[in-house]
C-alpha cells in the first residue's frame, strides 16, 4: 500500500542517500520491515523515496496517523540539519548583502548562539531546537495526511513560513550583533592607536579590582586617581562616542597614560580587565597574589599603605 513520496531536486546522491536513511533509521514504525516498506529511485532528476505499508501487517487505521508523525519528525530532523544552515546562508546574502565567507561564517556564529542543538545535554540549550523542529514537524504531518507526495524544496520554499519568520529573526539579532562587535573592535584599534601615539606620564599605575563592578585606581605614589576629573571627561567625549565604559576606568587609563598597569583582581575574566588588556597590551601585568591582592576588600587607598 503506498503512502507517500517525498520528492527532492538538486540533490547530489549523497545527500539523497543521507535524506533515505534519516527516514528510515526514524521513529519504531518507520524502522519496521515487517510493516514499511522504503525504496529509492531517481526520477527524471529528482530523488524518489517512496513509503509504502506491508499488508496485511500494516493496518492504516492503526498505523497510519504514526508513520505520518514519525515521518514528518525525521523530515523536520532533516531540514534543520540539512537544509537551515542553507537557509540562514541565503538570508544574509540576499537581505543583508554580506557576501564574504569570512562574514557569513562570523554572522552564523551568532546565529548559533539562538539556534541551539539536539546534542545538548542542558534543556534550555536545546529549547530551540526542539521549538523549530516542532513547528516544521506539526505543518508538514498536516500536509502529507491529505497528501501523497510532498516535494520537499516546494514545501520549504512556499511553506514553513512560521519557521522562517523564526529564522528571519535570528539573523537579524545576529547581524545586529556582528556590526556592534564590529564597530567596538574598531574603537578598540582606535584607542590602541591612540595609547601608541601617546608618551608616558607616570611609570605606572595599580588597577585593584575589588569585585564585580568596583575598581579602584592608584598612581605610582599609591595616590587615588579621581576618575571624574575634567580632563578625563574630555577624553571621554572625543574618544567613547556611544561607549561606555565600566566607571570611566579605561578614558582615565588613557588620559594618565602609566607605561605600565598593574591589574590586581580575582576575576582576570572581567570583561572591563580584557578591554584594558586589548588596548594597552604589553603595558598590562595582570597580579593576582600580592599585598595588594591579599587586600582587595579594603575600601580606601590608606588603607593599601597601611603595614
Amino acid at each position: 500500500m503506498k503512502l507517500l513520496t517525498v520528492f527532492a531536486s538538486k540533490r547530489t546522491e549523497l545527500q539523497a542517500d543521507l535524506l533515505s536513511r534519516v527516514l528510515t533509521r526514524s521513529g519504531d514504525l518507520l524502522h519496521n520491515e515487517n510493516k514499511i516498506h522504503m525504496t529509492l529511485e531517481r526520477r527524471q532528476g529528482l530523488s524518489a523515496i517512496e513509503i509504502s505499508g506491508r499488508l496485511p501487517a500494516f493496518e492504516l487505521k492503526k498505523d497510519g496517523k504514526r508513520v505520518y508523525a514519525e515521518t514528518a519528525q525525521a523530515l523536520a530532523e532533516y531540514i534543520i540539519g540539512e537544509e537551515e544552515p542553507l537557509l540562514l546562508r541565503k538570508l544574509i546574502r540576499d537581505g543583508y548583502h554580506y557576501k564574504q565567507e569570512q562574514e557569513l561564517d562570523q554572522i552564523l556564529s551568532y546565529c548559533e548562539q539562538l539556534l541551539g542543538s539536539r546534542s545538548e545535554n542542558d534543556p534550555e540549550k536545546r529549547a530551540p531546537f526542539l521549538r523549530r523542529k516542532a513547528l516544521i514537524a506539526s505543518e508538514i504531518a498536516d500536509y502529507i495526511q491529505e497528501q501523497t507526495e510532498l516535494h520537499l524544496d516546494g514545501f520549504i520554499r512556499f511553506r514553513l513560513q512560521a519557521y522562517k519568520q523564526e529564522l528571519h529573526d535570528i539573523v537579524e539579532y545576529a547581524v545586529d550583533e556582528y556590526v556592534m562587535d564590529r564597530q567596538y573592535q574598531e574603537f578598540i584599534s582606535l584607542l590602541q592607536y591612540f595609547v601608541y601615539i601617546q608618551e608616558a606620564k607616570i611609570p605606572f599605575v595599580h588597577l585593584i579590582h575589588k569585585g564585580g563592578s568596583e575598581f579602584m585606581l592608584l598612581n605610582d605614589r599609591m595616590e587615588k586617581i579621581d576618575t571624574d576629573d575634567p580632563e578625563t571627561v574630555v577624553t571621554v567625549e572625543l574618544l567613547e562616542k556611544d561607549m561606555n565604559f565600566e566607571d570611566m576606568i579605561v578614558s582615565t587609563l588613557i588620559t594618565v597614560s602609566p607605561q605600565k598597569i598593574y591589574i590586581h583582581t580575582r576575576e582576570p575574566e572581567t570583561q572591563v580587565i580584557k578591554t584594558i588588556s586589548q588596548i594597552f597590551e604589553n603595558r598590562v601585568e595582570l597580579c593576582g597574589y600580592c599585598r595588594l591582592c591579599q587586600n582587595l576588600d579594603h575600601s580606601t587607598a590608606a588603607e593599601y599603605n597601611k603595614g
